[in-house]
């Protein structure tokens, strides 16, 4: 028999409109395919430690800063939880810091996920002369590039489906 395509998911959250819908959609699809799910937040300390070198930020500045995004990164990573709740799927959430990309793809060797999913910038064909790829963020970029598991990039907006279902 052959291996199902996804047992293990995560999402990459950061609070963007769009990556909460590829929240939303990874709820689904771990519902419907009876996969094990997993959304991860990071602190970004790597830029905020780049722009205290580089004297834009003081120490202290860059401190409050950081608490700021652990107090945001638990709040998205709650609102996940309750999505994932509302259609009872079990859900593991994890907080990290570090550079953002690094993490994501460190957490999904750790957790073994099959795909990593992410929040799309516009559907494909929405950039003149290409598609998707070129609006992808350097994150998004470094991600695909360096996961050893499938990347998927949600630009459908599942609000409605995720509403009905």
């Amino acid at each position: 028999m052959v291996r199902p395509l996804f047992r293990k998911v995560l999402v990459a959250v950061n609070g963007s409109e769009r990556s909460l819908n590829a929240a939303m959609y990874s709820v689904l699809l771990a519902r419907e395919l009876k996969c094990a799910l997993r959304a991860v937040y990071v602190v970004d300390v790597a830029t905020l430690k780049q722009l205290e070198l580089s004297k834009f930020l003081i120490s202290d500045e860059a401190e409050k800063y950081r608490e700021i995004l652990v107090k945001d990164g638990e709040k998205y990573l709650s609102y996940v939880e309750r999505l994932a709740e509302e259609k009872t799927v079990a859900l593991e959430a994890e907080l990290r810091t570090g550079a953002v990309w690094t993490e994501i793809v460190a957490s999904a060797e750790e957790f073994g996920a099959d795909a990593i999913l992410l929040g799309g910038r516009g559907g494909v064909g929405d950039a003149p002369g290409g598609g998707a790829f070129e609006k992808f963020s350097p994150v998004a970029s470094e991600i695909a590039s360096s996961a050893r598991c499938n990347v998927l990039v949600v630009n459908e907006d599942v609000q409605k489906l995720f509403k009905l279902a």
